[in-house]
């Protein structure tokens, strides 16, 4: 009997060999062996309670700074969905968000109630659970700069209670245990007119639109900034924004827009694009002596 035919009841979606690529921006990797898209967190952490203590779990918010790889995603993998994981509120100069909150929504909800300090969370793709999990930021903005606390689940549904300290955060990376499933965030920011908020919004979003490949099939930023280096002109002087690279499928490249971001043209598989990311690691490393790190995460098995 496989561990999938003893799952515990849940009030949400259980979908087995669920494919993948349709959660994803790259739209690459294959399926998850369960997806599991809890009704709320209660339900969530009655699933986590009796799930088998040997099944891997994996959570996956809106996909957009992932690579699946083409053989799949072993155990469960967990996306936060639906207005449960996802509400916003405001009161006074604090804004608390689910994990499942889109980071441009929290911006935009904090310029409604006149609260300044998150308008850098437009110019980053993702959910407030990933933003926890790598200390989110951009235009000289951080996650750590702004949080007030956060509380999730254990891998065994246990709630646990983290203040910004207990984050340990710097760049790009928090000490708190990776198995954590964030489920909702505070934050404080400084109280402003909401229209010089929105204002700057704007401005952050346009820059956005003119410098990244956002209407692509994209992963954001692909590599962390190494100290005293851009990682975008390192993949340039290396030689490879727009040159296409193929393993499997049709090819990947790094964007001409902006070089620290990889595309999928068309038929890309996640072979193709995390392979394009390994060879230019190796490239950069040759050529210019510089260890470029991963910023994308990577999951499952390959093919």
């Amino acid at each position: 009997m496989s561990w999938r035919d003893g799952l515990p009841a849940v009030r949400g979606k259980l979908l087995r060999d669920e494919p993948l690529a349709p959660y994803t921006w790259f739209r690459v990797g294959g399926a998850a062996e369960v997806l599991f898209i809890p009704a709320d967190p209660d339900d969530l952490a009655a699933f986590l309670e009796a799930l088998d203590p040997a099944v891997p779990v994996t959570v996956l918010g809106v996909g957009s700074n992932v690579i699946v790889r083409d053989g799949g995603v072993e155990g469960v993998v967990i996306r936060l969905a639906g207005r449960p994981f996802a509400g916003i509120t405001t009161e006074g100069e604090t804004i608390t968000a689910g994990a499942g909150a889109l980071d441009a929504m929290v911006a935009k909800a904090s310029a409604r109630a006149g609260i300044a300090g998150l308008e850098f969370y437009a110019g980053i793709p993702g959910t407030i659970g990933g933003a926890l999990v790598m200390n989110a930021g951009c235009y000289g903005s951080e996650t750590k700069d702004v949080l007030v606390s956060a509380w999730g689940l254990t891998r065994y549904g246990e709630r646990v209670d983290y203040a910004l300290a207990d984050f340990g955060y710097t760049y790009r990376h928090s000490e708190a245990p990776a198995d954590i499933l964030w489920i909702e965030a505070t934050y404080r920011g400084t109280p402003d007119d909401p229209d010089a908020v929105a204002a700057r919004i704007a401005e952050i979003t346009a820059r956005r639109e003119q410098t990244q490949p956002i209407r692509e099939k994209t992963g954001g930023s692909t590599f962390k900034n190494p100290p005293g280096h851009s990682s975008w002109k390192l993949v340039d002087e290396a030689g490879w924004r727009g040159r296409l690279h193929k393993v499997t499928g049709g090819g990947a490249k790094f964007s001409e827009l902006h070089s620290n971001f990889m595309i999928n043209p068309g038929e890309a598989t996640a072979a193709d694009i995390e392979g394009l990311g390994e060879t230019v690691r190796a490239e950069v490393q040759s050529k210019l002596g510089v260890n470029l790190e991963w910023e994308i995460k990577r999951i499952g098995r390959p093919s």
